[in-house]
C-alpha cells in the first residue's frame, strides 16, 4: 500500500508468454497489493506462464481487442479493492521499475491521472523506438494539445496509473475496443475534470515487444484525431458523445477554468 491506498497493476496480455516473466520480476511487490493479468485470447504459453508464475489470469474466450481487454482490467481491478490502478504493458517495453513512483503520485493526491511518458526520457528513438512512429507521436500529440487545450507530452503510453475515483466516473464500456482505447480515456477523464501528470520513462524497444504495424499504426492515428475533435466539439456544446458523459465531475468547471483551459505551446 501507499499512503493507506491499495495499489492494483493490471496487465493486458495478448502473446507475453516470452516478456512475462521478466515483467513480474521486477514488478515491486512488497508496495502492490494486487497484480491482474487478462489474457486476450493469447495463442501462445501466456496464460501457462502466468499461472507457472502464480497468477490466475482472466481468460477471454475470444479476442476482444486491447480496449475490450483493458475494460475486462478495470473492472475486475475495482471489483477486487483497488484504490489506485496501474496499466502496464506486459511486453517489457515499459520499465515494471517505475510502477511504484507513477501509483504515488495518484496515492499521494498529487494527480489523478499520471501517465510514464516516452518522449520526457528524451531516448525513445535511441532505444529503438521507429523513427516514424516518434515523428507521429509528437504531431499527433502537438494536435491534440491543440484541440484538448491540455498540455501533455505524449497521450500514447502504455504505462499509466488512474485513482479508483476516475476510472468509477468515467463510461468506459461507451469506448472502443480498438487501440484509440487509449486516448479515448485520457479525455473521458479530462471532461470529468481530472488532473493528469507525467513521469519521464525510458522504453525498451526489442524483436519480443508488441508492436502495430503500419496499417494499424494510420487507423489509430486517424482514431486520435477523430477522438480529439470529438472532445473538443462536446467540450463546446456543438454535439454531445455517449463515452464523454462522465457519472461524476472531479473537479468543477471554475477549477477547470483556472487549470485546464489555458492553450498548450505547439509540439506539447
Amino acid at each position: 500500500m501507499l499512503n493507506g491506498k491499495r495499489i492494483a497493476v493490471v496487465l493486458p496480455a495478448y502473446n507475453a508468454a516470452v516478456t512475462l516473466g521478466r515483467t513480474l520480476e521486477e514488478i515491486d511487490r512488497t508496495v502492490i497489493d494486487d497484480v491482474l493479468i487478462v489474457d486476450d485470447a493469447s495463442t501462445d504459453e501466456t496464460v501457462m506462464v502466468a499461472r507457472g508464475l502464480g497468477l490466475e489470469p482472466i481468460v477471454h474466450d475470444r479476442n476482444r481487442g486491447y480496449g475490450g481487454n483493458q475494460k475486462t482490467c478495470y473492472a475486475a481491478a475495482l471489483s477486487r479493492g483497488a484504490d489506485v490502478v496501474v496499466m502496464l504493458h506486459p511486453d517489457y517495453q515499459y520499465s515494471p521499475r517505475l510502477v511504484v513512483p507513477l501509483a504515488g503520485l495518484i496515492a499521494y493526491g498529487e494527480y489523478d491521472v499520471a501517465l510514464g511518458s516516452r518522449i520526457l526520457s528524451q531516448s525513445a528513438v535511441r532505444n529503438g523506438m521507429p523513427l516514424y512512429k516518434y515523428v507521429a507521436n509528437r504531431a499527433l500529440t502537438m494536435f491534440e494539445n491543440i484541440l484538448v487545450q491540455y498540455k501533455l507530452s505524449e497521450y500514447h503510453t502504455g504505462l499509466r496509473a488512474f485513482s479508483k475515483e476516475v476510472l468509477e466516473a468515467l463510461n468506459l464500456e461507451a469506448n472502443s475496443d480498438d487501440f484509440v482505447f487509449d486516448n479515448q480515456i485520457i479525455v473521458q477523464a479530462l471532461a470529468a475534470g481530472a488532473r493528469i501528470g507525467e513521469l519521464s520513462c525510458p522504453t525498451s524497444y526489442h524483436a519480443d515487444a508488441s508492436s502495430i504495424n503500419f496499417r494499424r499504426s494510420v487507423r489509430y492515428g486517424v482514431g486520435v484525431l477523430k477522438t480529439s475533435l470529438e472532445y473538443r466539439s462536446n467540450k463546446a456544446g456543438l454535439r454531445h458523445y455517449p463515452y464523454l458523459q462522465v457519472k461524476v465531475r472531479l473537479r468543477t468547471p471554475e477549477d477547470d477554468e483556472a487549470t485546464v483551459d489555458v492553450p498548450a505551446p505547439i509540439g506539447g
